[in-house]
């Protein structure tokens, strides 16, 4: 899949479809997310609470 990214102040946004969030079990309402930058792959997970 691919997504264009979108300018947001002085950073730009990737948006990510509902359906990918509830894989990843998200609520962007609630839950944080880690980034992570691995031989150029952005990696994406659900932060675990403290």
């Amino acid at each position: 899949m691919k997504k264009k990214l979108y300018k947001s102040g002085n950073a730009w946004a990737l948006l990510i479809q509902k359906a990918i969030l509830q894989l990843l079990d998200v609520n962007p309402e609630e839950d944080e997310v880690e980034l992570e930058v691995e031989n150029k792959v952005l990696k994406v997970k659900k932060a675990t609470r403290e």
